[in-house]
Order: C-alpha cells, then sequence, then structure tokens
C-alpha cells in the first residue's frame, strides 16, 4: 500500500496531563518530492528473494540491495537531495562539506563530482583506509580527524563555520533523511505487499527515512550492534542520550547519539529495536558471501544478522524484507 493513498495516521489522544508527541519532522509528502528529484540520480535497486533453508534460516525473505547503490551504499539517495534542494538557493563557493566513516563521504562526494561542486570530507581515523581511498577517488579533498565519527563531525562543523560551506550531515538534516526514504518508496513499487521492514542503523537517518514514508502500514524493526546502540538506548529511555561506540561496524553504524531529526521519527513508526554481536555480523556477513556472492561490510549485513540470530524471530507467515545496505569492505575480510 501507498503511504500517500491510505488514511492519515492519528496518533490516540494522550491521557491527561501527558503531552502529545511532537509530529516527525519528515513525512511522506517530503519522501515524494525527494524521489521526484533524486530519480535521475540514483540506481533503482533490485530485490532478491531466498527460499526457506538458504541464509542459515527456516523461511525466505525478500533482500533489497542497496549495497548495489552507487558509491556501494544508500547514502546517494541522501546526499543528491540535500544538494539538490540546496543548489535551488545557490551553493556557497566553499563548496559542501561533510563528516563520515566513509559511505557517506563517498555519496558527497560522488553527488559533488556529478553536480559540479567542490568538497571537502572529514572521516576519523578509524576509517578503513579503502573507504577513504574511495572517497578521494571521487575528487574530493579527505581530512583524516583523529578519534570517531562524531569527532569528525566536530572537524566539519568547524569548517562550515570557517568558510561557509554547505554543509551535508549524514542524519541531522530533514532533507537527507527524506532522501533516504526514497528506498522505502521505491520498495512499494517492486514488491505488491510486505509485513516488515528490517534495517541497520547508525545515527537513525536511513531507519528514519523508511520509518517516515511507511509509518503505520509496515512493521519496521531497527537492528544495532550491541557495541553501538544509540537508537535502542534512546527508546529505553525514552530520550536522546550519548552512548559508546566500538565495534567491527562501527565506522558506518557507530554514532554516540541518535539524531533529533531521527528521533521525531522513529518514536512514532519504528516498532522495535533490535541488537546483534559482532560475531553474528561476520556470520551474516558470510553467508552473503557463500550462498549468494554478495560482498557486503558489516553494517550492510547487521540487518540480516538479526535474523540469523534470533534477535528478531518473524511469526509463521510474515512477510519480511531485509535491507543489505552497504558493500565498501575489503572483500578479503569476507571471503578469505
Amino acid at each position: 500500500m501507498d503511504p500517500n493513498e491510505a488514511s492519515p495516521t492519528e496518533s490516540p489522544a494522550p491521557a491527561a496531563g501527558v503531552a502529545a508527541l511532537p509530529e516527525p519532522l519528515v513525512t511522506p509528502d517530503m519522501i515524494a518530492s525527494a524521489r521526484a528529484r533524486v530519480s535521475p540520480f540514483v540506481r533503482r535497486t533490485p530485490i532478491i528473494s531466498t527460499r526457506p533453508g538458504e541464509l542459515g534460516l527456516s523461511h525466505g525473505v525478500a533482500l533489497k540491495l542497496e549495497l548495489l547503490q552507487y558509491t556501494g551504499s544508500f547514502k546517494v539517495r541522501g546526499a543528491f537531495h540535500k544538494i539538490l534542494t540546496a543548489a535551488q538557493r545557490g551553493i556557497p563557493e566553499a563548496g559542501l562539506v561533510a563528516a563520515s566513516g566513509g559511505n557517506h563521504g563517498a555519496a558527497v562526494a560522488f553527488a559533488a563530482r556529478r553536480l559540479g561542486h567542490r568538497a571537502e570530507i572529514f572521516v576519523p581515523s578509524t576509517s578503513p583506509l579503502m573507504k577513504r581511498d574511495r572517497i578521494a577517488s571521487f575528487g574530493a579533498i579527505v581530512h583524516v580527524v583523529d578519534g570517531l565519527y562524531d569527532d569528525a563531525q566536530a572537524a566539519a562543523n568547524a569548517h562550515q563555520f570557517e568558510t561557509g560551506a554547505l554543509l551535508v550531515h549524514p542524519y541531522e538534516d530533514v532533507d537527507v533523511v527524506a532522501g533516504q526514504g526514497t528506498m522505502a518508496a521505491e520498495l512499494g513499487d517492486q514488491l505488491d505487499s510486505y509485513d516488515t521492514l528490517l534495517v541497520a542503523t547508525g545515527g537513525g537517518g536511513f531507519t528514519a527515512g523508511q520509518a517516515a514514508w511507511v509509518r503505520d502500514t509496515r512493521k519496521v524493526v531497527s537492528v544495532e550492534p550491541v557495541t553501538s546502540q544509540c537508537l535502542r538506548a534512546a527508546v529505553t529511555a525514552g530520550e536522546l542520550v550519548d552512548v559508546t561506540v566500538s565495534g567491527v561496524a562501527s565506522d558506518s553504524l557507530g554514532a554516540r547519539r541518535l539524531g533529533a531529526v531521527a528521533w521525531s521519527v522513529v518514536r512514532h513508526f519504528v516498532d522495535q529495536a533490535v541488537v546483534v554481536t559482532d560475531d553474528d555480523i561476520r556470520a551474516a556477513q558470510r553467508a552473503l558471501w557463500d550462498e549468494l556472492r554478495l560482498v557486503a561490510e558489516p553494517g550492510g549485513a547487521t540487518a540480516l544478522a538479526a535474523l540469523r540470530c534470533g534477535a528478531y524471530v518473524p511469526e509463521r507467515g510474515e512477510r519480511v524484507v531485509v535491507v543489505v545496505c552497504g558493500s565498501n569492505c575489503d572483500p578479503s575480510t569476507v571471503t578469505a
């Protein structure tokens, strides 16, 4: 069902003395507009269906292969939408700036080259060398910052303040999140019906984009590494909180705090938040390679890991879609 054709979702009236939740900052209308804007610049990624017994699962699932998107991840959807939207007002002479563990930076660099803009990307020292090289291959200037993603974001923020460059934040931006939501809109055209969407969560922009599109028409399950779980921590606490970050997927799923834009959507439309171990993630990577010959980075295999390890158990007959969202890793870490 297209959420734009469904009846508006009505939240139950709050109990006396309880404030209603603020409305989501990203809506289906915004995502539909984003889709029209970015369609000429992104790939329509394929879906493959597995049979019971494949990938270590007793049931079949549909895999949405966002790892086949330009630059190897879904990130170009949000990057193109942010830049194209900003271009209507004019891109600063200083160009674009972003912080990234790798995938967002590659997406911004790719979009900047395609659209004719300068880009500078700040990456943490924990980002794999191959991801830094990937960003540079698209013509962006790469700055390596000691620390983790949030340290790189602080440096990018300082650069934006000093130069006036356009900051393209990976998840704390309504235009970026609306762009990421175009995947769910595309998925709705490709599958007649499904019940549940499993999505890996870092800072929350990708998960929120999908949830903002499907709203209450589908179940959305967030999957995070147990070592980096800002969404689950926020849901548990009922507010945004800082978490520690580590683990095999920290370069792509290693945000210390869920984004406020994402939180405005998550608390309305994300139904469940589960976590998986590094071993679960590595095993899911290996299964995708052994059975489908797909090289998925740790973050890209995290959603599948939840099904394989039992962190999420579908009901009988439940139709599940798993997003395989990234491929940017050294293949030898998966195939050897």
